[in-house]
């Protein structure tokens, strides 16, 4: 009875046929119920179970699950209404509202800015952005620091064409994209950078140990005379205190947008430091990412006769359906209501973004 409700009600929503505002109150409920799940047990029980998630991540056989879900759900849906909800810079992340009357342009640039200062950026350096989407981030260093090399990595093709398609027409020659999975790829040519930067990549990781490992040898070695010369800075979102992982059998956002994904706590990083040392990190309150998905959410609504044209046309050329076409559209409003809501509540205490700054063990020559 339960499932064929459900049924009934993801229907609907595929056809965009629920009022925004009774979805809202469903989807804060489901926020809530969430909230009461992760805190209903004692600090001593919770913790225990947060050590053995811990210890369950560190176990697994790969960095990563799934990761052509990640293309299907997100990376590999039409460029063209990707566009028509993101701002000019296609920041496909949180940005940032220091007084809650910027543009979604000029939270871009804030946020982007804020990643060169923590990540102390300078020019003519080696820059890997990994987990690149769709280039917000390496075509703005190589447009602020032309003298700097920048590398993209990716998981997905259409992203690469994008990106250097818009960087042909921009006149930009010192970004390269290189398209693979972080399961498997390494530079086998030693290739080695400065500073290497992931922007809400690391919430579809799931080996964290394996992961840090892995960048640790992209980063420049360093001597115990210059430490602070390789950087690794990570932004995600993440709850304050829990992680956890989005299982199939969780609901409709495990399964339609987040599949193998997972929801770090703030804190997770500082448990996995075997191969690089965490010397700060920041938390950003959730109304920023709140503000963020609001304001997609009016563009994609704004533009949404194009965008809905755009994906019945996306889904033809895939050999499917308008129908489908039409599904993702309403899915994609869905999305951006649902995580709003999941970020802005309590007042963006509960879900926000985290930012974390590493720096590589130096390596000490044996004599």
């Amino acid at each position: 009875m339960l499932e064929s409700t459900l049924q009934v009600g993801y229907d609907l929503l595929d056809k965009g046929l629920i009022p925004d505002f009774v979805l809202r109150l469903v989807i804060r409920a489901l926020c809530r119920q969430r909230l009461r799940e992760i805190e209903h047990g004692s600090f001593e029980a919770n913790h225990a179970a947060k050590m053995a998630w811990i210890e369950g991540v560190r176990a697994r056989d790969t960095i990563a699950d799934v990761t052509h879900k990640a293309n299907e759900q997100h990376y590999e849906v039409s460029t063209k209404f990707i566009m028509s909800c993101l701002g000019p810079f296609a920041k496909y992340s949180s940005c940032l509202y220091p007084t809650g009357r910027e543009s979604l342009e000029e939270a871009e640039v804030l946020m982007l800015e804020s990643y060169c200062k923590k990540a102390q950026l300078k020019d003519g350096i080696d820059i890997l952005d990994l987990g690149c989407g769709w280039g917000s981030l390496s075509l703005y260093l190589a447009a602020k620091y032309p003298k700097a090399r920048i590398t993209g990595l990716s998981n997905s093709a259409t992203q690469k064409t994008y990106i250097d398609s818009t960087a042909k027409a921009r006149g930009i020659t010192n970004v390269q994209i290189v398209t693979a999975d972080v399961n498997t790829f390494d530079f086998k040519d030693g290739k080695r950078f400065d500073r290497i930067i992931s922007i809400e990549m690391f919430e579809h990781m799931k080996n964290y140990e394996t992961l840090f490992r892995k960048v640790s040898t992209w980063l420049r070695p360093t001597s115990p005379e210059h430490p602070d010369d390789a950087l690794l800075f990570v932004h995600i979102f993440c709850h304050k205190t829990t992680p956890y992982h989005f299982e199939e059998g969780d609901g409709w956002m495990a399964q339609t947008f987040f599949s193998g994904g997972t929801m770090p706590s703030h804190d997770l990083f500082a448990y996995f430091q075997s191969d690089l040392t965490l010397i700060r990190s920041w938390y950003i309150n959730g109304r920023h990412y709140s503000r963020t998905l609001e304001d997609w959410l009016k563009k994609q609504d704004r533009n949404g006769p194009k965008g809905l044209a755009e994906l019945e046309s996306d889904a033809e050329a895939k050999g499917l359906s308008k129908e489908e076409g039409r599904k993702a559209f309403y899915r994609f409003r869905v999305f951006y209501m649902a995580c709003s809501e999941l970020f802005a509540l309590n007042g963006g205490e509960e879900w926000g973004v985290g930012h974390y700054l590493f720096k590589a063990k130096p390596q000490v020559s044996a004599e």
